[in-house]
């Protein structure tokens, strides 16, 4: 029994890892702890579904790209500031020759100090004729006289310009002013020197002041004081041959006749007004090969000049004339000029060749009708203009042509038929051409009437004279790098605004070849090259205004970053938050599991201890 007993003693103590266990198991709360580590597979499951959306943005980014070729800003801006800073001056030579005066110590002081004299005329000129595009305070005056026997160059004297000395005090100067230019052009000529030639003579007090088709002018007459022959050509060096003869100092933008490609389109136009009365043709062919390409081949160096022409029937004009008694016409005053142009009837712009940034300069030779012919203009001074012409700035000229005889012909029964004449042709063209001139900032008419006395102009057979087209070829280029500069200017503020913006490899190119072009053109400039430069600029201010107006750049496809994420938005953000909802909630699950775990094991280590 003692054995029975002791064995049921010791049964029934339990030991002590069993007390421990037991312990532990009544200290457990399921709420707060886990006996087992909690695993990783949901966490990375649903981290692998986030990581495969995220690898998959840079792949969404890349199908919306916008391409946007890289433009040099920094180029853009360096041409820009140094167009606004430093205007565009030319440098220019000016020569100044003496004929017939003899090289006695009386004379040589007073000619010796005449570059100085003249240098200074021409700063106080200058002064109201500053503006970009002239010869500003950069340029260089040689003085010479020419004896006949021997030729002296002064101190001032450059000597890069090339004459035959002698020749000029041989020349008879009882000839025309015609052979004159010439005879300079034969002796003076050949480089881009602007000469005036002061001519001793004892034929007449007062002194003439011509300007020859060249780059040259002379004045003739008995010099006495040699004060005013350096005012006469300082002045003819600065308002002449450095302004081309204009009234104001410059062209203004708003009237260049040079389209913002740099190409003109010259339409002419005959309208008959009643081809019942009498129908006008013309051989067009004849004048543009005879009379208009010279004129064409001197104004290539400003603009790209298309020529095109046109016959229209039945074309009144807007406004009313009134019959005069006394001049035995009917007259139309210049107060009715707005509204002779009748747009409504006049189909003038039908060329395709003037689409796009050309510029049209319409030509129209006017045949009126039998019961206002002739018609004729009247001037404010009450005067009968001699051309019967006008101009419109921007717009072109009209001719009004009477048909001869026109008063005697209006009651026949039987339209007449007839081409202009070669010679009626010449004098219609003849008047055209002074008013492209006009349209170009030139005077249309043989006389410069400046402070120091009246010059005369000589015309050139192409219309326009070489001092002319250096003055316009110097105006257009500095005109169209200032263009060039606001435009690149432009695109370049345009599209670091607009990040979302379609920059093609084409926009890029063009601004790159712009640029180079517009840097070649102040290259030309700084060494007097005025055609050069004038080309150079139109090309630079063509380029720039082809990259500003791209069909690319003007598309509605460049949306901001906003736009973009309303637009994708819908489609990936619902999906995209309940992936990013899930593994919030999975990071904090396992979170809270993991310190279920952790209170678990420091309950069963407190136990253990």
């Amino acid at each position: 029994m003692a054995e029975i007993s002791e064995t049921m003693g010791t049964e029934s103590s339990p030991p002590e890892e069993t007390t421990n266990e037991h312990s532990k198991s009544s200290n457990f709360d399921d709420k707060t702890m886990r006996k087992t580590k909690p695993g990783l597979k949901r966490l990375i499951l649903t981290l692998t579904v986030l990581f495969s959306f995220l690898l998959g943005l840079p792949w969404l980014l890349k199908s919306i790209e916008i391409y946007r070729s890289p433009l040099p800003f920094r180029d853009i801006d360096s041409l820009a500031t140094a167009i606004d800073s430093k205007p565009l001056v030319f440098p220019c030579r000016f020569h100044l020759v003496f004929v017939n005066f003899d090289h006695s110590s009386s004379i040589k002081p007073k000619v010796d100090n005449l570059g100085f004299l003249v240098s200074s005329y021409m700063s106080e000129y200058a002064v109201s004729n500053s503006y970009c595009g002239t010869c500003d305070g950069n340029y260089t005056v040689s003085v010479s006289l020419d004896t006949g026997d021997n030729c002296v160059e002064y101190e001032d004297a450059d000597k890069r310009i090339l004459w035959k000395c002698g020749a000029l005090s041989e020349f008879n100067f009882d000839q025309s002013d015609e052979a004159f230019d010439e005879y300079l052009q034969d002796t003076v000529g050949g480089s881009r020197v602007y000469t005036v030639v002061v001519v001793n003579t004892d034929q007449g007090d007062r002194l003439r002041a011509v300007v020859g088709k060249y780059r040259h002018a002379w004045v003739v007459g008995r010099v006495g004081e040699m004060n005013l022959v350096a005012e006469m050509a300082a002045e003819m060096f600065v308002k002449v041959f450095v302004s081309g003869a204009k009234d104001e100092g410059s062209i203004q933008g708003e009237f260049m006749p040079v389209g913002a490609d740099g190409k003109i389109v010259l339409s002419f136009n005959l309208l008959n007004a009643d081809p019942r009365d009498w129908v006008y043709d013309w051989d067009f062919k004849e004048v543009d090969e005879k009379l208009l390409a010279p004129t064409l081949e001197a104004l290539a160096p400003i603009a790209n000049i298309s020529v095109e022409s046109q016959v229209l029937y039945h074309t009144p004009k807007s406004s009313y004339s009134y019959w005069d008694d006394e001049q035995e016409s009917h007259i139309f005053s210049t107060k009715d000029l707005p509204f002779f142009v009748n747009s409504n009837e006049w189909h003038l712009d039908t060329s395709i060749a003037a689409g796009g940034r050309s510029k049209i300069l319409q030509f129209v030779v006017y045949v009126p009708s039998a019961n206002e012919c002739p018609l004729r203009l009247q001037l404010p001074t009450g005067e009968i203009s001699v051309t019967n012409g006008f101009i419109s700035p921007t717009w072109g000229g009209v001719v009004v042509f009477n048909p001869p005889n026109c008063l005697e012909n209006a009651n026949s029964m039987h339209p007449l038929r007839r081409k202009l004449s070669s010679q009626e042709l010449n004098q219609i063209f003849e008047v055209f051409m002074g008013q492209l001139r006009q349209l170009f900032g030139l005077k249309s008419t043989g006389f410069y009437k400046g402070s120091s006395g009246t010059s005369v102009l000589l015309a050139s057979e192409r219309g326009f004279t070489e001092w002319e087209l250096d003055a316009l070829a110097r105006q257009h280029a500095c005109y169209n790098l200032q263009q060039c500069g606001t435009t690149l200017g432009s695109l370049s503020r345009l599209v670091q605004s607009l990040p979302r913006m379609i920059i093609k490899d084409e926009i890029g190119k063009q601004v790159k070849f712009s640029l180079e072009a517009a840097k070649l053109a102040q290259h030309n400039a700084s060494q007097g090259i005025c055609d050069a430069s004038a080309v150079s600029s139109r090309h630079a201010r063509s380029l720039a205004e082809d990259a500003f107006f791209h069909p690319s750049v003007m598309s509605i496809s460049y949306y901001s970053f906003e736009h973009m994420f309303a637009v994708y938005s819908p489609f990936f953000l619902p999906l995209s938050l309940h992936v990013i909802l899930a593994v919030v909630r999975e990071i904090k699950r396992y979170k809270q599991e993991s310190r279920k775990y952790a209170a678990w094991e420091a309950l069963r280590k407190q136990h253990s201890d």
